[in-house]
């Protein structure tokens, strides 16, 4: 348009070639806008993948447990413990978990928690009543102390998986997104999620899976991220839980359908 008015010869030459210049400028400011504009859409498609390959990276599956609908995993029959000194920690209570279910264990700090999951799991024996484990069950404390600080993750999962060859140790670790020299880590140099997750790996790689998993404030060490693939790795198994955690946000997103409260006994 410009050239055809120039063409006429209505105007000076120093006013057309002016009025061409800002034309310049103008196309020059909608190139660079438009340059930002591409590189900003790039920018928050790059953002976008590494948030894909991140949730890739923290996502793993957990082997089915094959349990029953109707299976009974644990049943807890007027069970209580009682303190050496005789104080009593925590019951009598009744519970039975049937097929998958989700049951939470909460209340206050000090009202036998942690107390109450150790008698589901086995690791204590009640001083009254009884507790019945028809299923096979496993636990991870807090800390996941089943695995040791200063020892490798292929050494952890033979440890306690003894029928396990170095080769299926690997195999199972890279399931569980442990993959070539990740797992020769060692377990003390690993984040609060990924010793979680290590755990999860070595428990479920037993001869026998459990059909029970135990855990007890499994949220506690971890990040948001972690935590939302914790989340996503329980509420998509197909066995029983019994959890004990203060977050009630957790539990709705793993599924939890039932809460048994315990009172604080201190």
């Amino acid at each position: 348009a410009g050239r055809a008015f120039r063409m006429k010869a209505s105007e000076p030459k120093i006013l057309l070639d002016a009025a061409r210049d800002r034309a310049e400028r103008t196309a020059g400011r909608g190139s660079a806008l438009a340059d930002r504009s591409r590189e900003a859409a790039e920018a928050a498609l790059e953002a976008a993948e590494a948030r894909v390959e991140r949730g890739k990276r923290l996502g793993m599956e957990l082997p089915s447990s094959g349990l029953a609908a109707g299976r009974t995993v644990l049943t807890l029959t007027g069970a209580a413990w009682d303190a050496p000194d005789g104080r009593r920690i925590v019951g009598p209570i009744d519970l039975s978990i049937i097929g998958p279910e989700r049951v939470a264990i909460v209340g206050p700090n000090g009202a036998g928690k942690s107390t109450l999951l150790r008698l589901a799991s086995g690791a204590l024996e009640p001083t009254a009543g009884s507790v019945e484990r028809p299923a096979p069950s496993a636990m991870l404390d807090q800390s996941v102390s089943l695995l040791r600080d200063d020892e490798t993750l292929v050494d952890a999962f033979q440890r306690l998986n003894p029928e396990a060859r170095a080769n299926a140790a690997r195999a199972a670790l890279a399931r569980g997104l442990f993959r070539n020299t990740a797992a020769d880590r060692t377990v003390g140099s690993l984040s609060g999620g990924e010793r979680l997750r290590a755990g999860l790996v070595c428990v479920m790689g037993a001869e026998t899976p459990p059909q029970l998993l135990i855990l007890d404030e499994p949220t506690n060490h971890l990040d948001i991220e972690a935590m939302e693939a914790v989340e996503a790795v329980l509420s998509s198994w197909d066995g029983a839980l019994l959890v004990v955690s203060h977050d009630a946000a957790f539990l709705d997103a793993i599924g939890v359908e039932r809460r048994i409260a315990l009172t604080d006994r201190i």
